[in-house]
């Protein structure tokens, strides 16, 4: 078919006709949208889901690996001559010292925690210009003459 018979074509087509034809079309698009967006999210949860099993697993094998470290970290400093005791004593406390200075550390970036200033100034300006806003007057109507209102 030719440009001018798609015309001729169109052209006898009546007006609900196209808006029918250009409603179901837009309808279809809408449709492929969706199902390209559930697709591509579906792809992204798996992946997501995988990341996060993975860190995990990692996450455990890292906290089962800590006391077997600390083992050898304390049986190393006892083969340099010092006696067990000390040895794991050293270890605990190396433990204990950087315990502190994460918690330190945490201590000084809780410390910069603001609320959220801009959102409370823009709420409290919001809430300050609808305190000043007056309902329009509504017309009294010979209906509505045994109606009870609400508004004041």
């Amino acid at each position: 078919m030719t440009a001018v018979d798609q015309g001729a074509q169109g052209a006898e087509r009546t007006l609900g006709q196209l808006v029918a034809s250009a409603t179901a079309e837009m309808s279809a698009l809408v449709h492929d949208e969706i199902a390209l967006a559930k697709a591509e999210l579906r792809e992204d949860v798996r992946r997501g889901a995988t990341g996060g099993i993975s860190i995990s697993i990692a996450g455990v094998f890292a906290l089962f690996s800590l006391p077997v470290l600390s083992f050898a970290a304390a049986y190393g400093i006892h083969n340099l001559g010092l006696g067990l005791a000390w040895s794991f004593l050293i270890v605990g406390v190396a433990f204990l010292l950087l315990a502190g200075l994460l918690a330190l550390i945490a201590v000084s970036k809780f410390k910069k925690v603001k609320p959220p200033e801009r959102s409370i100034a823009s709420v409290k300006e919001t809430a300050a210009v609808l305190q000043t806003v007056k309902p329009h007057p509504r017309p009294v109507s010979d209906q509505a003459v045994g109606v009870a209102r609400s508004s004041s």
